[in-house]
C-alpha cells in the first residue's frame, strides 16, 4: 500500500477500535469495513513489465475509453473505476521534460471534455526514441493528483510516478508513428499492458 493512503486506513480503524471499546458493533463494523476497503484501493502491485523496443504501455489500470488520432498525435485515455489500481506508471522509459499542473473542474471523468476542463498533471517524457504525455486527471469522486516525479528525473518504464485518489482517468499522447495495440472497451493494467509500439 502507498503512504499516501494511510490516515484513510488508520483514522476509520481507529475509530472503529473507539467504537468497538464502547460495544457500539454495527458502526464499528462500518468503519472497520471502511479501513478495509481503503486499504484495498490503496494497494500498490508488484507489476512485471513485457520486455521488448519501442514498446509504450499503459500508464493506468483500467478501461479504455478513447483511442483516436489528432494533430498532436494519438491519444488513449483509461478511466479508473474506485476499484482499479490507481498507481501511474511511465509508459516508456525516459526524462521528465515538463510537468504541467492545472488547476481546474471534477466533472466525471468518463466525458471526453474532462480531458480538457478538469484538473489535471501532465508529464512529458522524453526516451531515446519517442516522447509521449501523460496526463492524470481528476474525475468527479478525485479529490486531489499526487505526482511523484519532477522536471529532470529519470524514469524507468513501467516505473511508478504517481497516483489519483478515487475515480479519475489518465491520457497517453502519443506519436502519429506509433502503432495503437489497445481498443475501446479493453481491460488493461498499467506497467504490463502493451498500449502501443514504435512502427
Amino acid at each position: 500500500m502507498v503512504k499516501e493512503g494511510l490516515p484513510f486506513v488508520l483514522i476509520p480503524l481507529a475509530i472503529a477500535v473507539l467504537l468497538g471499546a464502547f460495544q457500539l458493533w454495527i458502526p464499528a463494523v462500518a468503519f472497520l469495513a471502511m479501513a478495509a476497503f481503503m486499504a484495498y484501493f490503496f494497494r500498490d502491485p508488484h507489476r512485471v513489465m513485457p520486455d521488448g523496443a519501442g514498446l509504450i504501455l499503459s500508464a493506468a489500470d483500467g478501461r479504455v475509453t478513447r483511442v483516436e488520432s489528432n494533430q498532436d498525435g494519438k491519444l488513449v485515455s483509461v478511466f479508473l473505476s474506485p476499484l482499479d489500481v490507481h498507481i501511474n506508471r511511465s509508459p516508456i522509459s525516459g526524462v521528465v521534460k515538463k510537468v504541467t499542473y492545472i488547476k481546474g473542474k471534477k466533472t466525471p471523468a468518463t466525458g471526453d471534455n474532462s480531458s480538457l476542463v478538469n484538473e489535471r498533471n501532465s508529464l512529458e517524457i522524453q526516451g531515446a526514441d519517442v516522447t509521449v504525455t501523460c496526463t492524470q486527471i481528476a474525475g468527479i469522486l478525485a479529490r486531489r493528483i499526487v505526482c511523484w516525479s519532477k522536471e529532470g528525473d529519470t524514469l524507468d518504464r513501467g516505473q511508478r510516478f504517481g497516483l489519483i485518489k478515487f475515480s479519475s482517468r489518465t491520457d497517453i499522447l502519443m506519436p502519429h508513428d506509433v502503432e495503437i495495440s489497445v481498443r475501446v472497451g479493453d481491460k488493461v493494467r498499467g506497467g504490463e499492458t502493451i498500449i502501443g509500439r514504435l512502427t
